[in-house]
């Protein structure tokens, strides 16, 4: 049993690592496409911030995820092996074309997809899957909405300004706002591998009668993810940063400071939202204001369908690897 734990602990931190890959664009995209930063540079800023969100927030993100999509009592390493699986392949799919997908909702699919697999639909806790639907229309929307108001502030505010005074200014003020962001995606992301990790223990009697999770694991879980972003998923990257639509310092800033503030938010309030929906949001709200034409909407278009199908997907594979797991477990007689 120790030994099998380990290996999912393993799995676990692929798939965080894997997350911090596909990401690094939600960190980086303005920041690169405004070059305020190199790409290579930028990556150690977001990768740093990544890590250092460890020590400024809680794990209400990760003790929703822990027992907040599936009933803890159902839990089982092959259930969560299944579900690491089931996101780690519609991740890397989506990674390798370049499509910004919510790694979070890859991972809730995955888990809930195995669960269903398990014992069917009575396994899913439906307040949780409710909460993470809701915001999968509000993070972007919210998003777009802020980076739309704060870009409209900010025209208003430099009205009077060259446009080298406006751009030295907000190239600084890109730093701050990048590096926000990437406190808040480090929280929020690096918590749904705590989760998984921390269920993992508690099922397997680990952690006691008490769920909670532990300090080695939120060390852990942001050291992998830092380390993804340091990577970098260059696809992603151009997609986020180059495609959706053209940035200056002053847009790049509002767009990263909306997606900082919903994920501030959001992580305080342990609702595991996806930060590529909330900074595609404030890019699209940023570029909205120089009119609807400013923004690719062909490319916001496939970018929406990721997410849409990220879910589904992700818990169609999560169902399948259960049933296959549990068949060789069964067919092998294997038990822990």
């Amino acid at each position: 049993m120790f030994e099998f734990t380990i290996f999912i602990i393993i799995i676990a931190l692929v798939f965080d690592f894997l997350n911090g890959m596909n990401d690094a664009a939600n960190s980086i995209a303005t920041i690169v496409s405004t070059r305020v930063l190199s790409p290579r540079l930028a990556v150690i800023w977001a990768a740093f911030f990544n890590f250092a969100a460890a020590f400024f927030f809680g794990v209400e993100v990760a003790t929703t995820i822990g027992k907040g999509i599936v009933d803890p009592s159902v839990v089982n390493p092959e259930l969560i092996l299944a579900a690491l699986i089931g996101a780690i392949v519609w991740t890397h799919l989506c990674t390798y074309y370049g499509l910004p997908i919510s790694v979070s909702h890859s991972l809730i699919g995955g888990l809930a997809g195995s669960a269903v697999s398990k014992v069917g639909f009575p396994a899913l806790i439906p307040s949780g899957l409710i909460k993470v639907g809701i915001f999968i229309i509000l993070s972007p929307l919210i998003g777009l909405i802020l980076g739309f108001t704060f870009m409209v502030f900010v025209l208003w505010l430099v009205k009077n300004s060259s446009s080298l005074k406006v751009d030295k200014v907000f190239r600084v003020g890109q730093l701050v706002s990048s590096a926000a962001f990437s406190l808040g995606h480090g929280t929020n992301d690096a918590q749904k591998t705590m989760g998984i990790i921390a269920i993992l223990l508690y099922s397997g009697g680990f952690l006691g009668n008490e769920f909670y999770v532990p300090f080695w694991v939120v060390i852990i879980a942001h050291t992998t993810i830092a380390l993804g972003t340091l990577y970098g998923g260059w696809k992603v990257i151009r997609t986020m940063g180059m495609r959706l639509t053209y940035l200056q310092p002053a847009g790049g800033f509002c767009a990263e400071t909306a997606g900082a503030v919903v994920l501030f938010g959001t992580a305080l309030a342990g609702i595991p939202v996806s930060t590529t929906h909330t900074v595609a949001g404030g890019i699209m709200g940023v570029g909205s204001t120089k009119g609807l034409q400013a923004v690719r909407w062909n490319v916001a278009n496939k970018i929406i369908w990721a997410w849409i199908l990220t879910i589904p997907m992700s818990g169609l594979v999560g169902y399948v690897i259960f049933a296959i797991i549990d068949f060789i477990f069964i067919f092998f007689n294997i038990t822990f």
